[in-house]
């Protein structure tokens, strides 16, 4: 069933996050005491919910998203390429900047969106920060109603565990064993809040989020069975 999907008809994406405020202190006290609830089962004793703050950027109700990235293949030059670019700065405007791309270039019935552990974070937390801004959602990202194979969404993660829920495999990990150029040569999702807050630096991050697009592809390239993408084939929009 893969194999028959067009690879043209789908639009592989990553996303990165942070914690909404970059201190603790910056939350209401409601909101300090939502998020010393929220967050009690996922830290250890020995963490305050205010040293916990800075994983917030995992939880859609206390974090926001500061970069999206997506790749499509086009071979219309009669050469197949993949081209990636990003949305990033403020969340409302990349929000919309993304619902847009949908909404125009990947709203037919047989386009699907594919990332790594989308089911589980990407395409949900995508969701919920759209109706947090007030921004209808798209199509693809419109779940209500939906039988399960109605669902246009791809997930790398989902193909590789063949049907055994119980196992997690990271991108890193799947790339390493599949032979895929690894994309964790620089940050990774722990230092992502420092590099935002502190660094300031918002290229480094949109580079790492290109590169785990990149390697969303070329997973599906190996379930596949086709040859990976070579770095001329890769264009940076």
């Amino acid at each position: 069933m893969l194999l028959k999907i067009n690879l043209e008809n789908i639009l592989f994406l990553d996303i990165e996050t942070v914690p909404e405020h970059e201190n603790y202190t910056a939350l209401s006290q409601e909101m300090q005491d939502l998020w010393d609830t929220k967050s009690k089962y996922q830290r250890k004793d020995e963490f305050t919910p205010e040293e916990f703050y800075s994983n917030a950027g995992i939880w859609a109700e206390f974090g926001k998203i500061i970069c999206i990235s997506v790749g499509y293949f086009d071979s219309k030059s009669g050469k197949r390429r993949f081209r990636v670019t990003s949305f990033y700065g403020d969340e409302n405007s990349l929000l919309h900047s993304f619902s847009n791309l949908l909404e125009t270039y990947f709203n037919q019935p047989y386009h699907l969106l594919c990332a790594h552990n989308g089911k589980e974070f990407d395409f949900p937390f995508i969701a919920r920060r759209m109706i947090i801004n007030r921004i209808p959602l798209p199509n693809k990202l419109n779940l209500f109603g939906k039988k399960p194979w109605e669902i246009p969404h791809l997930d790398t993660l989902e193909l590789w565990k063949f049907g055994d829920y119980k196992n997690y495999t990271s991108l890193k990990l799947l790339t390493q064993i599949l032979g895929i150029p690894s994309p964790k040569d620089d940050i990774d999702g722990s230092k992502v809040r420092d590099t935002y807050y502190l660094e300031k630096d918002i290229d480094r991050i949109i580079t790492y989020c290109e590169k785990d697009t990149i390697s969303v592809a070329q997973i599906l390239l190996r379930l596949r069975n086709e040859p990976l993408l070579e770095k001329e084939e890769i264009l940076h929009i």
